[in-house]
């Protein structure tokens, strides 16, 4: 596949655009795609997938490459135009409709051409080259969302598949809880109400675990939605839940953020839209040569003229255009203000509820498991002591599976809202990489 920024024509090369190239110049080979696939797929093959195979980064890919194939005609002048005729032919009288007879009459070829001025010219091509850092910056934009989107469905899926692991064991342990009740009430050492019990609070195991097993398969299908492919299981730990975002500086989240440098780009569309306007002020000539061809007896002629435009009305016209122009650079300023004090908003809450999650997570690990974990061993010492029921213990471990469950919850919360916040910038390969053209 040939490089988005390594068109024929395209004069410059921007670092940001060769960034995203060097990011995704870096595809894993398929054979280690399909292992890492059959071991689970962990977050950065996720990742990489979701990057190798969006739909929607394609077709930002191709918006980039339309708009820099506008940028190298941009600068052009217009095509010239051929013109002929035949001038002064009699319609009426013996030499009517003769071209060769009347003195008059003339056969005519000539060239005729608009001329737009070297400045026009070079004003309208930095339009152009604006709008392609425009639609490059849409490209970042998609980056970011099908990154962050990946992540947060891989983090869904990983804390599913978890929860899944956590109701299995208790699955497993109910079973076992059974088979010894059973045996003891054969050999007269627990009640049939035991056997009851224990029989209950299996299947509620059970429906647990397929509950959240049916989570698990939801959240795979989701993951698959980014990937592009199957994804059976998924591996590894998720991330430590640490954001270097929220102590990014103002300029520096306006070079790494792609809201805020699409904003920036905008407003360089305007502004060189407004120059455009303000250049068209000054009409372009059109020039003229012909040659003309009469009778044998006759001598040929040749025709030279300019036109030139007359902007009698140009308060009302160019001026009003180049007042347009400007007051749309003015809305793209403030729209820019706007979005850059909602984006910094959005992270400083996103970073408040980041904090406050890694906080309620250390509370409840270093307190509601460690209780919930007691009360199993107190009601299991107490069962085997003679003084408790084997309810209690049920009910003990079940409240020791809600406990867990409650944790790995909270966990999957707090890490959706750490990928909203890690995964809404560019990533540092992206964001600084060495400007080179990459084809791939």
């Amino acid at each position: 596949m040939y490089s988005i920024f390594n068109v024929p024509g395209y004069r410059r090369v921007s670092a940001r655009a060769c960034a995203v190239i060097v990011l995704l110049s870096a595809a894993s080979a398929a054979s280690a795609t399909s292992s890492a696939q059959d071991a689970g797929l962990s977050l950065d093959a996720s990742l990489q997938s979701a990057m190798d195979h969006s739909a929607a980064l394609q077709a930002a890919e191709a918006s980039v490459r339309a708009s820099t194939q506008a940028a190298a005609r941009a600068g052009q002048l217009p095509d010239p135009t051929l013109k002929a005729g035949v001038d002064n032919l009699p319609v009426n009288g013996d030499q009517r409709f003769a071209v060769g007879s009347d003195f008059m009459t003339m056969r005519r070829i000539g060239i005729e051409q608009e001329w737009v001025s070297s400045d026009k010219r070079r004003l309208r091509s930095d339009l152009s080259d604006r709008v392609v850092d425009r639609q490059r910056s849409g490209y970042l934009a998609q980056v970011t969302n099908v990154r962050q989107q990946t992540a947060m469905a891989w983090l869904t899926a990983i804390y599913a598949k978890k929860s899944t692991a956590v109701a299995q064991a208790l699955v497993e342990h109910m079973t076992h809880e059974l088979d010894a009740t059973t045996a003891s009430y054969r050999g007269a050492k627990t009640s049939a109400s035991d056997v009851t019990q224990a029989r209950l609070m299996l299947a509620q195991a059970q429906d647990q675990a397929l509950k959240v097993q049916q989570t698990e398969r939801a959240a795979l299908i989701g993951l698959s939605r980014w990937t592009a492919m199957p994804v059976s299981d998924v591996s590894g730990e998720p991330p430590s839940l640490d954001s270097t975002v929220p102590a990014l500086t103002p300029d520096q989240l306006a070079r790494v953020q792609p809201t805020l440098v699409s904003g920036a780009d905008d407003i360089a569309v305007a502004d060189a839209d407004t120059a455009v306007a303000t250049s068209n002020r000054s009409s372009n000539w059109t020039w003229e040569v012909a040659y003309q061809q009469r009778g044998p007896q006759f001598s040929n002629m040749v025709s030279i003229g300019v036109s030139i435009p007359l902007p009698i009305h140009r308060s009302q016209r160019q001026d009003r255009d180049v007042a347009e122009k400007a007051e749309l650079a003015e809305r793209a300023r403030l729209s820019y203000l706007d979005t850059q004090r909602q984006v910094e908003a959005d992270i400083r809450t996103l970073g408040t509820s980041l904090t406050n999650g890694r906080e309620r997570i250390a509370n409840l690990q270093g307190s509601l498991l460690p209780a919930a974990e007691q009360r199993v061993a107190l009601a299991n010492a107490a069962y085997r002591g003679g003084t408790g029921t084997l309810a209690d213990i049920f009910a003990a471990r079940r409240s020791l599976l809600d406990a867990q469950l409650q944790v790995l919850d909270l966990q999957r919360e707090v890490s959706l809202v750490w990928a909203q916040l890690e995964y809404q910038v560019l990533p540092p390969a992206m964001a600084s990489a060495p400007a080179i053209a990459v084809a791939r």
